[in-house]
């Protein structure tokens, strides 16, 4: 408790609670750092195009920058747990700039795997879902995924507004225009709002969920603690390593990267060739987005009431029913099962994003979930990068994308499977189901 003597912060002088405006500020980033990512579909086809190179070559940049970012993760997590967010996303802010406007200049493979692949790949890791994941549980437990769910929401907003913005420069002006526009207003947008960023409430002299009482913050963790045994010890990387919750976390992590960005990448470049238009196949990327923002928040407040793995498995299935209509539109182009593709991959599969944090947070909660969370995190980068790559280079042997997106509906299943393996409603319930 402060003596009246200390100045009371500006934070907890607001009429509402500061976790908000850090959400808020979590929705801008991702909006803006995710979609600059995401951008890599629309630069796709016309740097293929111009270059001549071959689409596994071209898509492997993509799978490069997230081998990268796997590969940096756990110094991440590290550097989060000693430095705090605001230090890693300022990072991750000028390297993406970095990479977007160097692309423009580039000439041969290894450049493209540079900029657009390492330097945007990296850049938008340390400002996206892995590390806003790792801070944003601290401010909230009771609201935990509803919180998140619309902070992640940002990635709809952002790619909605900015990406047919995209493709109309790309159209008119050119790839290396939409890079130039992208990298500024990844500068100017998210260097400043970042320097708010706090990793804890307690930092600012507040608590969890705006609770004006340690102690009813506290009384709110203990009622949904299920395993006090589980829950006691104090779990560092090399205790966590050694569970089987901590594997299988990696292969549900694992699975939702590799079925969430094999789609992403390709589905532009599959829609223009079955018959779409260039801008219908940009819609429908911002589109997939958009829809997942009422997903993201309604299933993430969902998964706060009836349990995380039963909201994982939808987004899992969500994910399933979009390569089943990927598949069925190899037949021709069919708004209906264009529609269900972008709504199933978006309302239900985006809302993934929104248990991220919570899931790890309620098995591995404590001072070292930071380097945890970013090392499973590996799994969904590896996911990530080996979805794309793969992808590509089973339609460069087939000519078809069928056999790619037959695998990866595999492994949305499989991911649902790990979840449920995971347990995390074991160790601690969701506030729904807790007697507060």
């Amino acid at each position: 408790m402060q003596s009246q003597s200390s100045p009371v912060p500006f934070a907890a002088r607001l009429p509402f609670f500061f976790g908000w405006v850090i959400i808020g500020v979590a929705f801008l980033t991702v909006a803006v750092s995710v979609t600059a990512r995401t951008a890599f579909s629309l630069m796709f086809p016309p740097i293929v195009d111009e270059f001549g190179w071959d689409r596994g070559l071209a898509a492997g940049a993509f799978s490069f920058g997230f081998l990268v970012s796997a590969v940096i993760s756990p110094v991440v997590g590290r550097v989060m747990d000693k430095r705090g967010p605001r230090f890693v996303i300022e990072i991750g802010v000028v390297l993406t700039a970095a990479g977007l406007l160097g692309a423009t200049v580039m000439e041969a493979p290894w450049q493209l795997y540079a900029t657009l692949g390492v330097l945007v790949g990296a850049g938008a890791n340390c400002m996206s879902f892995s590390v806003q994941s790792q801070y944003l549980p601290n401010w909230f437990v009771r609201r935990r995924a509803l919180a998140i769910g619309l902070a992640f929401s940002g990635v709809g907003v952002g790619a909605i507004l900015i990406l047919p913005w995209l493709q109309t420069i790309i159209l008119k002006d050119g790839w290396r225009s939409a890079c130039w526009a992208l990298g500024l207003m990844t500068l100017f947008v998210l260097l400043p709002i970042n320097l708010i960023v706090t990793k804890r409430p307690q930092d600012l002299g507040l608590f969890p969920d705006g609770a004006k009482e340690a102690g009813v913050a506290a009384a709110h963790r203990v009622a949904t603690i299920v395993d006090p045994h589980w829950t006691a010890i104090e779990w560092t990387v090399t205790r966590a390593i050694r569970t089987h919750r901590f594997w299988w976390l990696c292969i549900g992590f694992f699975c939702g990267g590799y079925a969430w960005y094999a789609v992403q990448v390709h589905q532009t470049k599959y829609l223009v060739e079955i018959g779409f238009s260039p801008m219908q196949a940009a819609w429908s990327l911002g589109l997939v987005a958009m829809v997942g923002i009422p997903g993201q928040i309604l299933l993430g407040a969902l998964s706060d009431r009836i349990g995380r793995e039963i909201v994982w498995s939808i987004a899992a299935g969500g994910f399933a029913i979009c390569y089943a209509a990927l598949l069925a539109l190899a037949a021709g182009p069919s708004e209906p099962l264009l529609y269900l593709m972008v709504l199933s991959q978006g309302v239900l599969g985006y809302s993934f994003t929104s248990l991220m944090g919570a899931v790890v947070a309620e098995i591995f909660e404590g001072p070292h979930f930071g380097s945890i969370f970013s090392l499973i995190m590996v799994s969904l980068l590896a996911g990530g990068a080996v979805g794309p790559w793969a992808t590509g280079v089973l339609y460069d042997i087939e000519g078809s994308y069928t056999t790619a997106f037959t695998v990866a509906l595999g492994f949305s299943v499989l991911g649902a499977a790990s979840i449920w393996f995971a347990a995390p409603g074991k160790v601690r319930m969701v506030a729904g189901r807790a007697k507060t």
